[in-house]
């Protein structure tokens, strides 16, 4: 059965046990004939894309034969990759995984061997190529947890407990919420949750802008979405063809381009940290503290963020079973390689395998906010003359961007899968443009500050026309060449397209933000102003974090083919996200809002200022300061800038508040 050389004891082992698995199927013992009746078969479907059969997973490795001359015999369920279709001559080049089950003791060499006798013997074809790759093996038993996977638990379980004696000091014991400890309520479940839950009425104070709970929970809504049908189409699904069908429909470009989801998150930081950074440095006389900012931004957003790496690399395995764990999405040993790239906020340069994928974004953000100070020195100074040099730098940028697709020959498209994508989108420099039209945006709002302007109804809805054409250009402009069998794009139109939309779309958020801001937003304010949107709005980078999370869980852990549609997605998608709520909450009650109400209070230089402060939705959505001072007065304070700065440059919504 094995190549002719010399047999060692795991040889030997497999061999026996496959001796005596084959004759216990002769004489119809149950066990044996469980083993076979788990493996695959040839899938149905062919063309229609289903080249995945994965037979019964919980068959095959609940199998536990003990015998008396031996080890137990025990299942392992493995995904053979076999080109059959090659193999018989049909003009399609894609393998056929189908699931197989063997005893314990053989490994992916051994069946190939095995498997390659088999296809010998019913196609009269031999095969000389891997159908096995050990990762993809899956057995009943579980691997012992190292010292992260202990760490991670144990940390976890720290924080939990902290929170739980909080939470029952400050119900049982305390009845002044003015005397409760600061260093022990910023642990209190309850008393987080009481901060978290807080709606500030509409209208009740001028220093917010509302809409922006709005807009940035609809986009991140659209992210968690897009993702959905990421890992959706990515799933074992019997209609794959239908991909094709569905990429070419106009609902199907609002998912590819959930992009635009992202850009609306840098709008908004690059708005918030000029707006509320520039009216900080005029109580401070100019002053700029640059280190205590850099501190305080890695100290608000990397414990969760580490948090985050820990559960993907250690938990994430202990929580998902099926034929697809070990295949397939990203790997786990990624983050093993990388993480510290992550923590460093360097990843989408300094690697091409980025651990937690999603993770980019933080990175982007964090170096367009490391970089920021030099415009806001300079806002500060110059003024207009800085605001226009901001202007010709988005588009110097955009003429690099657009060059740069024209000379690389960069496709915008999906089918073209020619890589384009990562070299356009990880980049900080390619997304610059966004964060850059809303800095100066944030800059025209702080000089205007106060001021109403009077428009016509004529300017008010040209405004919204253009505005909403925009969004539309940016959506659908590419709809009449999407079809896979259709003419593609020029390279002239692709470029056109990504480096004028990259601005395009920030430039349309200035006018509805403008409008909400002035009175002239109608249904669209009352929508983006809802305060119902403010609670989604605190939690919203805990939910971005994590969400990721229950959404891989669930890709792997399918046991049997599943159907692809709008709708399945839909439900999808309401179930995903329903537990990413839940996650971001007891992550938000445990880990986020109790380190950042630490930071809060062991700063020196963030400690409250004496003067009488104004509270935000800013502060009360993500800024630890408040956490400090709701402890002591319910009011937060506005007098520090690195406060302030941090404030603004919330992720990923950039800003929890929304101060003007």
């Amino acid at each position: 059965m094995f190549s002719p050389r010399l047999l060692n004891k795991d040889d030997l082992q497999c061999i026996a046990d496959m001796s005596r698995w084959m004759n216990d199927l002769k004489s119809g013992r149950l066990w044996s004939m469980k083993m076979i009746d788990s493996w695959g078969s040839i899938p149905s479907g062919i063309l229609y894309l289903n080249l995945l059969d994965m037979g019964n997973y919980g068959e095959c490795i609940k199998i536990n034969k003990a015998v008396s001359d031996g080890p137990t015999i025990k299942g392992k369920y493995c995904l053979a990759e076999i080109p059959i279709l090659k193999m018989i001559g049909a003009p399609i080049n894609r393998k056929l995984r189908i699931g197989i089950c063997f005893p314990f003791s053989c490994s992916a060499a051994h069946m190939d061997v095995f498997l390659g006798k088999v296809i010998q013997q019913v196609i009269g074809s031999t095969s000389s190529l891997s159908l096995v790759n050990e990762n993809s093996c899956r057995t009943n038993e579980r691997k012992p947890l190292d010292g992260i996977a202990i760490l991670t638990i144990v940390l976890l379980s720290i924080f939990a407990a902290l929170a739980l004696l909080a939470t029952l000091y400050d119900y049982f014991l305390v009845t002044d919420q003015a005397k409760f400890p600061a260093f022990i309520k910023v642990f209190s479940i309850r008393a987080t949750s009481r901060s978290l839950f807080r709606i500030t009425p509409p209208k009740s104070n001028t220093n917010v802008i509302e809409c922006l709970h709005g807009m940035r929970c609809l986009s991140l809504i659209w992210v968690v979405f897009g993702h959905e049908y990421m890992f959706g189409l990515a799933g074992p699904n019997i209609n794959k063809i239908n991909f094709i069908h569905w990429s070419e429909s106009p609902f199907a470009q609002t998912i590819i381009h959930a992009v635009f989801s992202v850009d609306t998150f840098f709008f908004l930081s690059g708005m918030l940290v000029v707006m509320v950074a520039l009216r900080a440095m005029e109580r401070s006389k100019g002053n700029l503290n640059v280190p205590l900012m850099y501190l305080h931004r890695y100290l608000r957003l990397t414990p969760l963020l580490a948090m985050a790496i820990l559960a993907y690399m250690k938990l994430i395995p202990l929580l998902v079973d099926g034929p697809l764990a070990n295949a397939g999405f990203d790997n786990y040993e990624i983050c093993e390689r990388s993480w510290f790239w992550t923590l460093l906020y360097v990843q989408n340069y300094a690697t091409k395998q980025i651990c937690l994928p999603h993770s980019w974004y933080l990175s982007v953000d964090m170096q367009m906010y490391l970089l920021s100070p030099i415009l806001l020195v300079a806002l500060y100074k110059w003024g207009k003359k800085a605001a226009i040099g901001a202007v010709v730098l988005i588009v110097l940028l955009t003429v690099y961007l657009f060059t740069n697709m024209m000379v690389q020959k960069h496709s915008v498209f999906i089918k073209n899968n020619d890589g384009s994508q990562r070299l356009l989108y990880f980049y900080t420099h390619m997304h610059a443009t966004p964060w850059l039209v809303g800095a100066v945006f944030g800059y025209f709002l702080h000089a205007n500050r106060g001021k109403y302007f009077k428009l016509n109804r004529l300017t008010v809805w040209s405004g919204w026309i253009i505005a909403l054409a925009i969004f539309f250009a940016c959506e659908f402009s590419l709809l009449p060449y999407v079809e896979w069998t259709g003419r593609d794009l020029s390279t002239l139109s692709d470029s056109l397209y990504y480096s004028l939309t990259r601005i395009g779309w920030p430039i349309a958020l200035c006018w509805v933000t403008f409008a909400c801001m002035q009175g002239y937003g109608g249904m669209a304010n009352s929508l983006l102003s809802s305060p119902l949107w403010q609670p989604l709005s605190k939690l919203s980078y805990s939910a971005y974090v994590w969400h990721i999370f229950i959404q891989e869980i669930n890709g792997r852990r399918y046991q049997t083919n599943t159907f692809f549609s709008n709708y399945e997605m839909m439900l999808k998608f309401w179930e995903d996200f329903g537990f990413t709520l839940l996650t971001a909450y007891l992550m938000y009650t445990i880990i986020e809002a109790p380190l950042g109400g630490l930071e809060g209070l062991l700063l020196p230089n963030r400690r409250p200022s004496p003067k009488p402060a104004i509270e935000t939705e800013s502060q009360l959505k993500k800024d630890p300061e408040f956490v400090k001072n709701n402890q002591l007065s319910e009011k937060a304070n506005l007098s520090q800038l690195a406060n302030d700065v941090e404030a603004a440059q919330d992720v990923p919504s950039s800003a929890p508040a929304v101060n003007t």
